[in-house]
Formats: structure tokens, sequence, C-alpha cells
């Protein structure tokens, strides 16, 4: 499961990737004492984005191993929570059987799962 949830955020770090590249923010100017971070902003924005960028590939890369003839619906399927193999077939035309797709997700699961963890 905690696989399943890591991968419903892959859309939302794409979106992170896409329109998050600048450090500029605005100042909040308070009566209160702030303690001000010595960080640099850049570094850890450009930090963040290769952990998302790196994140988004073992996805990709995981779909297109499990099975490079479907791989991209098993992406759409595994990325967003309200797809079905019922919406795969019946929008998206999905080429191949229930059983090959549940077995080329199980597969995509497995893949992912050594990628992440057994680094």
């Amino acid at each position: 499961m905690e696989l399943y949830y890591w991968c419903l955020q892959y859309n939302e770090w794409k979106d992170e990737l896409k329109y998050k590249s600048d450090t500029v923010g605005a100042m909040t100017i308070t009566d209160m004492p702030v303690y001000h971070d010595n960080g640099d902003p850049t570094q850890q924005l450009a930090m963040r984005r290769a952990m998302l960028e790196e994140n988004c590939r073992m996805i990709e890369q995981a779909a297109y191993e499990s099975d490079s003839d479907i791989y991209p619906y098993i992406l759409k399927a595994v990325t967003d929570e309200n797809v079905t193999y019922k919406y795969l077939k019946m929008i998206m035309d999905i080429p191949c059987g229930k059983d090959m797709y549940y077995d080329r997700r199980r597969k995509f699961y497995w893949l992912l799962s050594k990628k992440r963890f057994c680094k």
C-alpha cells in the first residue's frame, strides 16, 4: 500500500517540476522576532527537484520494464486513483486483456519495490 500511495503523488511531482522553478518568495513582515536559516534556497530547490525527478524516473522506468507495449496504460493506472481496467478498456482502448493487465501491474509494483527499497 505504501508504493500505491507513493505513486499517486506522481502528478503532483510533475506539476511541481513544471511550475516551481524559482526561489524568489515574498517576505513576511511581522512584529515577532524570526529565526533566519542561513541555508541556500537555490541549493534547496535544486536538491528538491533532483529528488522529484528521480522519483518520477523510477516510476516511469518500472512501468516501461513491466511491459514496454502497455506501459503508458500502466503509468496512467498507477498514478491516478480513479483509473480502473474498465476505464482503460473503454476510454483508452488498452490492447490487452484483464489478466495480462493485472499481471503487468503486479510486476510494476514488484519492480518498483526493488528500485525504491533495494538500492
